[in-house]
């Protein structure tokens, strides 16, 4: 069976908007057809490999080496300050994060609403659940 996603679904897999996706194809990056009921679709194998592609390659320049391989690079969408902690809320594509931090640390790397942030995540132990239907 091949697989296939609309154009909304691939955009919103590799966290990128539609037009985005579109401008990708234009360039040749990645295939977009027309399925046999009228919808755009991309293949699924196709949309894989770019999203391994995307990220190995997103190393940024100057940036420091780390151990963390899980960067998610969004925009800080919260923060909520109280005398000795911070709550840093943020969406890096369709992910929201959740961090707790210092409150002194929030300040010195200036984090508000609306800024660029990077986070690094790197867990020791990661629970899977499954919804109920």
């Amino acid at each position: 069976m091949v697989t296939e996603f609309k154009v909304r679904e691939a955009a919103e897999l590799l966290g990128v908007s539609d037009d985005t996706l579109r401008r990708w194809a234009d360039a040749g990056r990645i295939s977009i057809r027309q399925a046999p009921n009228g919808r755009q679709v991309v293949p699924g194998a196709e949309l894989a490999a770019l999203a391994q592609s995307l990220a190995a390659g997103h190393d940024e320049p100057g940036r420091d080496t780390a151990s963390a391989r899980n960067r998610l690079r969004g925009v800080v969408t919260k923060v909520i300050r109280d005398t000795v902690m911070a709550q840093v809320e943020m969406q890096a594509g369709p992910y929201r994060l959740v961090s707790l931090m210092s409150r002194e640390a929030a300040d010195e790397l200036g984090l508000d609403v609306g800024c660029l942030a990077v986070a690094s995540i790197k867990a020791t132990n990661v629970v899977v659940e499954v919804p109920h239907p």
